[in-house]
Order: C-alpha cells, then sequence, then structure tokens
C-alpha cells in the first residue's frame, strides 16, 4: 500500500476512533482501549518508517497533523470491559463498529 493510502487509512481510523471516544458503550469497550493503543503504535511506527518522504507530500502533511492530534486527544479506559461479553451491546453477532473498522487495514493491505 502507499504512503497516501495508508495515511488516509489511519485519518478515517483516528476520525472514527474520535468519533467513539463519545459513544457510551464503544468509549466503555475493551475493544475501543485495545484499537486506541494498536492504532497509537501503527502510526506511530509508519510515521517513523516514512518521515524521510513526508516532505514531498505537502496535501498528506495536513492529514498527518490532524491524524496526530486526533490520537493525542483520544482517552482509552484503562481497565475496559468487553461490552458485547458483559451483555450491554445490542449489536448483532459479529458486527462492532470499532473492529469492523479497524479490520479495513487487513483489505486494503493486501
Amino acid at each position: 500500500m502507499d504512503i497516501s493510502a495508508r495515511l488516509r487509512y489511519y485519518h478515517f481510523i483516528a476520525g472514527l476512533l474520535a468519533n467513539q471516544q463519545h459513544d457510551p458503550l464503544c468509549s466503555a469497550c475493551k475493544a475501543f482501549t485495545n484499537s486506541v493503543r494498536d492504532v497509537r503504535g501503527g502510526a506511530d511506527e509508519f510515521m517513523q518508517a516514512h518521515a524521510a518522504d513526508m516532505p514531498g507530500l505537502p496535501k498528506e502533511n495536513a492529514m498527518v497533523a490532524d491524524i496526530n492530534r486526533m490520537i493525542a486527544e483520544l482517552t482509552p479506559l484503562q481497565d475496559a470491559v468487553g461490552q458485547k461479553k458483559a451483555g450491554n451491546c445490542s449489536l448483532p453477532e459479529g458486527v462492532c463498529f470499532v473492529k469492523s473498522s479497524k479490520a479495513l487495514i487487513d483489505r486494503i493491505s493486501s
């Protein structure tokens, strides 16, 4: 996947997580906490690996600033509980807003 597509993914997922942070169930869910951790780590690793390429991508640099801001503002609960397992989430079995969106990286990377 090229740099621009990966940055677009991180921009999308950071925005999604920023939005779901205000959802009463998602924000208290272990899937949200794990996703924030994974996205932070993945974005940091990606940005460091491609730091030399970023100056040549002026449009994407604005996205990088947005990504960093959104990720920095995420405050997942350290003691989060899986909301489906706790019986609180009423989404159908196999459906999770956070996990479904996070799975996009596998689909666009292949």
